[in-house]
C-alpha cells in the first residue's frame, strides 16, 4: 500500500513541484492551501506524513503544528516544515513546536526526497532490490 503525504502550501507552483516529486517516489499526495485546511484534511484522510509551509493565510504552519501536537490522535504524525523562514529564531520555533524536520526553501529536491524516504521508511533505488 502506498504511503500518503499531505502537502500544505499556499503557493500552487510549489505544490505542483512537490506533488510531482513525491508521486515519482510512489507516494499518494493530497494537498491543502493553509493550516486550517490541513487540519480538516487530516481528519478526513489520515496521511503518513505532512509537509507544512509556515507562511500561509488563515492559519500559519506553526499554529497548525501546535494543534497537531496537542491532539492525541495526531501527536506522533510526522511533520516536515518546509519554509522560506531561515532565521535561527524561526528554526528554533519549528523544532520546539514539534517539527520532525525543518527544511528551508529553496530546497534541493534530492535532499527533500531523502528526508521523505527516511521518515516514511521507503527504500532508495539502490536499496529496493537485490541484483
Amino acid at each position: 500500500m502506498a504511503k500518503r503525504v499531505l502537502v500544505v502550501d499556499d503557493d500552487p507552483p510549489i505544490v505542483r513541484l512537490l506533488r510531482k516529486c513525491l508521486e515519482q517516489q510512489g507516494v499518494e499526495v493530497a494537498t491543502a492551501c493553509d493550516g486550517a485546511a490541513c487540519l480538516l484534511a487530516i481528519e478526513s484522510q489520515r496521511p503518513d506524513l505532512v509537509i507544512l509551509d509556515v507562511m500561509m493565510p488563515v492559519m500559519d504552519g506553526f499554529q497548525a503544528l501546535r494543534v497537531l501536537r496537542e491532539k492525541p490522535e495526531t501527536r506522533d504524525l510526522p511533520v516536515i516544515l518546509l519554509t522560506a523562514r531561515k532565521e535561527d529564531i524561526d528554526v528554533a520555533r519549528g523544532w520546539s513546536t514539534g517539527a520532525d524536520f525543518y527544511l528551508t526553501k529553496p530546497v534541493a529536491l534530492d535532499e527533500f526526497v531523502l528526508v521523505v524516504r527516511r521518515i516514511l521508511q521507503i527504500p532508495g533505488p539502490q536499496e529496493a532490490g537485490t541484483a
